[in-house]
């Protein structure tokens, strides 16, 4: 997927380790059309999902959460926080590690 450049103003960063045999299921589920896709695109403010394998280490994962903006990532948190807990919840399954590495606006 190719993200627009002049779209985006904010990006969440969110490492992962699926569990071992879990791969193929956590992929379908973080990926750009995944259900955690799905749900932010209820949201006007998202511009895209990115799902990353580690070149290095095949057992890390990296999801990039764009957004238009720091405000309409919280607008979205606000409006869908049961949603997400639920869907949190549902995926927790799936890893044996998580851990959000930051949220990150764009420069200039």
């Amino acid at each position: 997927m190719l993200i627009d450049k002049n779209k985006w103003g904010y990006v969440i960063v969110w490492e992962f380790r699926p569990k071992p045999g879990s791969e193929k299921r956590f992929e379908e589920a973080y990926g750009a059309n995944g259900i955690w896709a799905q749900m932010f695109q209820q949201s006007d403010g998202l511009v895209a999902t990115e799902l990353s394998r580690d070149a290095k280490d095949p057992g890390r994962y990296l999801t990039l959460d764009f957004w238009t903006s720091k405000s309409a990532y919280e607008k979205f948190r606000a409006e869908h926080a049961a949603g997400y807990a639920v869907l949190d919840a549902q995926c927790e399954s799936l890893t044996e590690f998580e851990r959000e590495l930051g949220q990150f606006e764009k420069v200039g």
